[in-house]
Formats: structure tokens, C-alpha cells, sequence
């Protein structure tokens, strides 16, 4: 029998039970990934982290769905920080402290906002985007139930990257993300047939007067139907919005969740021009909400 500290932390909001869940285990090297996805299954949330110290006496973090291993994942950055400082295996400096975290892409800076010793915000500053293949709107648009004049026109349907591959579908307005309405088989076959991750579907309206955008993300039915936040596909929103010309500045807030009842917020800042984008940094609050062990 082994034991796993775990601590489960609500990421990209400072209430409890809003944002998005993950389950941060530590000291997990022995694990396989075999038992890391069974676990993640056991977990039943977006995603669940696996903490483990690398040769040089960093934190280095994989991160599995209920369905797969996922190469980056922006909540569970937030997260894992979350944890680690909670856990005292990290310790603040100051009002502002940076961490490298080694994720399966590479190396991830993170930074550490407080007041007083009390975390206010955790900033990850995710890899230059690459804007990869395009897809044709028909071929897309049905499969989640919308019409082609549901679509912010002139720009196109195309993956994004900064770490994770996903589809950018950017929607007119808040009324067209309400009538979603997912073709699973059909989903099943998009994702087959183009390479992305997960789709992220998006308008320039928040769901509350602070916010500036507001999104809906897909993961893989039956896992993961429907994301509540996702750092990094809000990154790579981020990057396309500003090459694309939609947004006038390189600051936002963006909004994920509420209609899930579990509503998350992130501050948003693009690096570098519209043509040549450096990276993306998304920033957001976290809460504990869940400290313990996993047995098996």
C-alpha cells in the first residue's frame, strides 16, 4: 500500500468551488503512466497534476485528463504553484516570488503575486504561439450546432498553440455560445480527422460587466464534455484576438465557467507586436479547497 499527499485546488478564482478543479498528488516518481491515468479517472476532474522533483531540485509536473496525458494545461499550472506554496514546499519571497516549472513542453515561468504572505495572483507565462492549420468553417461550425452567420466574419477558424494545440472558433456574441448544442460523433471525427487537442469557442462580450471575453471549451465526451476555465487555450485566444486584430489592447480579462456555475476569471497580457508575438502571460487567483491523501 502507498500513500500520495494530495491537496485539490479551484484555479482561476478566489471562491471556493468556482474556477476549475484539479488534484495536485506529490511525490509521485514511482508512478507509471498507466496508473497515472487510472488515477486521473479515480479523480474525475479536467485534469489531475503528478508533482515530482527533477535532478536539479526544481518541480517538473505532468498532467493527465480522465482520457489522456496532456502536453500543457493552464489550470493546473495555477494549481500545482497553489499547492506547492500551500504545502510549504515553496515559500514566498516578498510580495513577488518566480518558480521554473517543468512541464512535458518545457520550462514554464510562473510568478508569485501576495500581500502580506497571502497569495493574490499566479501568473504563467506560456510558450510563443504557434497559429497553425486552418479549417474550413463548414466543416467545423455544424459539428456544435451553430450556423455560419453565427461566426465573427473576416478571420479564421485555426489551431493555436502555446503548448497544447487547439482549435480558436471565435463566435459573434454570448447569444451564439448559448446555442452550442455538441454533435459528439461528429466531434469525434473532427478531432480525428485535424489535430488539435480540444476546441475553445469564444466572443469578444464577458459574462459579467468586468470581463472582456467569454468562452465555452469541449474536451473528450464522456471524460471531459465541457471545460469550466482553460488557461491555456485562453492564451492561445489571446494570441490569435491580438493577431487578428479583434482587440485594441494587450490586456484583457477573459471569463470561462459561469454558466457552469463555476465561474472563472484570468488576466491576460500579449507580448510583442500583432506579427511577431513573444508569448502570452494568463494570470489568475487560486483557492484549496481539499487537503489529504490518495491510497493505493
Amino acid at each position: 500500500m502507498t500513500t500520495y499527499p494530495l491537496i485539490q485546488v479551484d484555479a482561476f478564482t478566489d471562491c471556493p468551488l468556482g474556477g476549475n478543479p484539479c488534484a495536485v498528488l506529490f511525490d509521485t516518481e514511482d508512478l507509471t503512466d498507466d496508473e497515472m491515468l487510472s488515477i486521473a479517472r479515480e479523480m474525475n476532474l479536467s485534469e489531475t497534476a503528478f508533482i515530482r522533483k527533477t535532478a536539479k531540485g526544481n518541480y517538473a509536473a505532468r498532467y493527465f485528463t480522465p482520457a489522456e496525458e496532456i502536453p500543457f494545461a493552464g489550470h493546473p499550472t495555477i494549481a500545482t504553484v497553489s499547492a506547492l506554496i500551500d504545502s510549504q514546499r515553496i515559500a514566498l519571497v516578498g510580495d513577488y516570488s518566480t518558480i521554473t516549472l517543468e512541464v512535458k513542453i518545457g520550462s514554464i515561468q510562473v510568478e508569485i503575486y501576495a500581500t502580506r504572505g497571502v497569495v493574490k495572483q499566479i501568473t504563467m507565462t506560456q510558450h510563443k504561439p504557434e497559429f497553425l492549420s486552418m479549417m474550413d468553417p463548414q466543416d467545423v461550425i455544424a459539428v456544435f450546432g451553430l450556423e455560419l452567420a453565427h461566426l465573427i466574419p473576416n478571420v479564421p477558424i485555426q489551431v493555436v498553440s502555446t503548448g497544447t494545440p487547439q482549435l480558436m472558433v471565435p463566435l459573434r456574441d454570448l447569444a451564439a455560445l448559448a446555442r452550442i448544442n455538441l454533435d459528439i460523433p461528429a466531434y469525434f471525427k473532427l478531432r480525428a480527422a485535424a489535430h488539435f487537442f480540444s476546441p475553445h469557442l469564444f466572443c469578444l462580450q464577458g459574462a459579467t460587466p468586468a470581463g472582456n471575453t467569454f468562452a465555452r471549451h469541449f474536451g473528450v465526451p464522456p471524460d471531459t464534455p465541457e471545460d469550466p476555465f482553460t488557461g491555456s487555450a485562453t492564451g492561445g485566444m489571446a494570441a490569435y484576438l491580438w493577431r487578428y486584430g479583434l482587440i485594441d489592447s494587450p490586456r484583457f480579462i477573459s471569463e470561462q465557467g459561469h454558466w457552469m456555475h463555476r465561474p472563472g476569471q484570468a488576466q491576460v497580457e500579449i507580448i510583442g507586436s500583432r506579427e511577431d508575438i513573444q508569448a502570452v502571460k494568463v494570470g489568475g487567483n487560486a483557492v484549496v479547497v481539499l487537503r489529504g491523501e490518495l491510497v493505493i
